[in-house]
């Protein structure tokens, strides 16, 4: 007799779906967050900013120019003032006449002076 009632397996059922709303509405709020997440990491990233200059080549190529001549004009920059305090240290290492020292300064001013009077082609 309760087969032949018209509600009687409805009930599970609306269970169910009522439980797979509830998963699918939790499903679309975690990703509603995650892509909240990717929209502040994009904003993070300056991607709109990349993609601009992705699309003007020649700014491109005016930035990578300047950079390289900043680096170069910091390396010698750099390398001068390394050179320079190196020759000052061996300088006060020269005048204070120490024996291994300088025995070793000596031979490194031998060589440099035979590699200048050497004739270069």
């Amino acid at each position: 007799m309760s087969e032949n009632k018209p509600g009687a397996g409805s009930e599970p059922r609306l269970k169910t779906l009522a439980e797979e709303a509830s998963a699918l509405r939790r499903l679309l709020e975690g990703l509603s967050k995650r892509l909240e997440e990717l929209a502040v990491q994009m904003e993070k990233a300056q991607l709109k900013d990349y993609v601009n200059l992705m699309s003007r080549p020649w700014q491109l190529i005016w930035r990578n120019w300047l950079s390289g001549i900043a680096r170069g004009i910091g390396i010698a920059l750099g390398f001068t003032f390394f050179a320079a305090t190196i020759v000052w240290l061996l300088q006060i290492l020269g005048a204070l006449n120490l024996p291994i020292i300088g025995d070793y300064i000596a031979e490194i001013v031998k060589i440099v002076q035979r590699q200048l009077e050497i004739e270069h082609y």
